[in-house]
């Protein structure tokens, strides 16, 4: 039974969010928002231990989707970082700058770039593309993440600099442009550079926030150095190209790894 204390102990940490929030802010839908996610996360870390191969893309559908479809579209809230700026910006601690708080800015440090791994909607696309495992060594093309961070900020903070009107309406299209071009970009890298994986490593602006704060992180993969026999398996089907047989929180790339167990299901002495 101790297997199951890691479904156990991600949905009890969910639900003290989704109640807590509940409470402070008088709105059930929280309550709903992060159970519901708090249980696809769980199913999925069940499914795992199980050993069901589709185990993190059920739990990328459930979330994934959820988010894109429901909160995105059909409530009209735009989830993206332009949606973060919008709400810091006017001071209200609702929708678009909650999801940051807990997923992108303080829940990485306790979870590390699980989102990227198991909710991202942009990456839940992109991982269902051929190139799984990067064939070709990773490039020095990380700076291009700043220019999107920086772009966004700029671009709502013009918006209110220039006292634009309905700009929660703005802020709807922005979203479902955004997301258009997000997934056009990622699908052109991904063949381009034969990496699933290359707009995360290269483009996403939300790296900016998850990279420092993984790697304080306190759930990572960890490798037993007497089990391993240096086959370098691991190395091959990690998709962010992340050392995890480097114990260090320097390790090479560490702050990129998405959670995603590939290393831990391939390898072929139990060493992770």
């Amino acid at each position: 039974m101790r297997k199951y204390l890691a479904p156990l102990f991600m949905l009890i940490i969910f639900e003290a969010v989704a109640i807590t929030l509940w409470l402070t802010k008088d709105n059930i839908f929280f309550l709903f928002n992060f159970s519901y996610i708090g249980l696809s996360i769980s199913l999925g870390i069940v499914l795992f231990i199980k050993k069901y191969k589709h185990a993190r893309r059920i739990v990328q559908l459930l979330v994934g989707l959820y988010m894109l479809i429901y909160l995105g579209i059909i409530c009209n809230e735009n989830m993206q970082i332009e949606g973060f700026w919008y709400y810091l910006f006017t001071g209200v601690f609702e929708a678009a700058t909650i999801h940051y708080a807990v997923a992108k800015i303080f829940g990485p440090l306790l979870f590390g770039r699980g989102w990227c791994g198991y909710a991202c909607w942009t990456a839940m696309v992109l991982d269902f593309l051929p190139y799984k495992s990067p064939s070709q060594p990773r490039r020095n093309l990380g700076w291009i993440r700043y220019i999107t961070f920086t772009f966004s900020l700029v671009f709502v903070a013009s918006l209110f600099l220039a006292k634009v009107g309905n700009i929660e309406r703005i802020m709807f299209w922005a979203f479902i442009v955004g997301n258009l071009a997000y997934y056009a970009v990622g699908i052109a890298l991904a063949f381009a550079f034969k990496d699933n994986r290359a707009f995360c490593k290269y483009i996403c602006p939300i790296t900016v926030f998850l990279k420092p704060m993984s790697y304080f992180s306190v759930l990572r993969i960890k490798c037993d150095k007497d089990k391993c026999i240096s086959c370098g398996k691991c190395k091959r089907v990690c998709p962010m190209n992340v050392d995890v047989t480097d114990n260090s929180r320097k390790r090479k790339n560490g702050t990129e790894c998405i959670l995603c167990m590939e290393c831990v299901r391939n390898c072929p002495k139990d060493a992770l």
